[in-house]
């Protein structure tokens, strides 16, 4: 999973980086709560886990203007205010668990994995839709215009995660661990070769492009005339 962490202890972080590290996740991490909310808003991660007292802004502040833009990644927030008012407080701006300081390491790890599950079962859309493309995830048809477009199962794959997070940028990473299923990059021209194709198959012959190369970023398939 790719995984944000907002926490401006080094030691603290370095620590959950690491442990996260392990235990076969993605993380990202920033120290500050302005460049957190910009990272959280910029979307594709799985988890948020967000301290709740940060330099630049609080965390809960973070939370609440994700939840302003629709974006409901589960959160998970960190703090040292334990008592009952103060996860309250937090769960009511939006956050989908709390945690109070000191925690277990395991626990953490548990509760990560909880919201993460909770997302994917919660993901019931059956059609995901980007100008006029359509693709059905439970009858694997994919269609733009009207006019069926055959994929192989990896092509499919692709598709199904750059429309799930349609308008937003999804960097190689995110492509090699959700598509592929690779926890580290194999150096290979792999995401090229089927991004062309997949271009070719649901681009060529249209007048507006929907798949886009954003460079020195990744890929974004979005509508051109939104």
């Amino acid at each position: 999973m790719r995984i944000l962490l907002v926490e401006d202890d080094r030691e603290t972080a370095a620590y959950l980086v690491r442990a996260l590290r392990e235990a076969g996740h993605v993380p990202e991490h920033t120290a500050d709560g302005a460049s957190g909310a910009e990272m959280a808003l910029g979307g594709g991660y799985d988890v948020l886990v967000v301290d709740r007292m940060l330099p630049g802004r609080d965390g809960l502040s973070i939370i609440e203007e994700l939840r302003a833009t629709g974006d409901h990644t589960p959160a998970l927030i960190l703090s040292a205010l334990g008592q009952v008012d103060d996860r309250v407080k937090g769960l009511r701006a939006g956050g989908d668990d709390y945690l109070a300081k000191p925690y277990a390491l395991s626990e953490l790890l548990a509760r990560i994995e909880v919201l993460a599950r909770r997302r994917r079962q919660g993901d019931g859309d059956v059609v995901y839709r980007v100008g006029d493309l359509e693709l059905d995830r439970l009858s694997h048809a994919v269609a733009r215009a009207g006019q069926a477009i055959p994929l192989q199962p990896r092509e499919f794959r692709l598709l199904e995660y750059l429309m799930k997070n349609a308008g937003k940028v999804v960097t190689r990473t995110m492509l090699l661990e959700n598509v592929w299923d690779y926890h580290f990059d194999p150096q290979t021209n792999v995401i090229d070769v089927h991004i062309s194709r997949l271009r070719a198959k649901i681009d060529k012959g249209f007048e507006e492009p929907l798949l886009q190369t954003v460079r020195g970023a990744g890929y974004m398939i979005r509508d051109p005339r939104r």
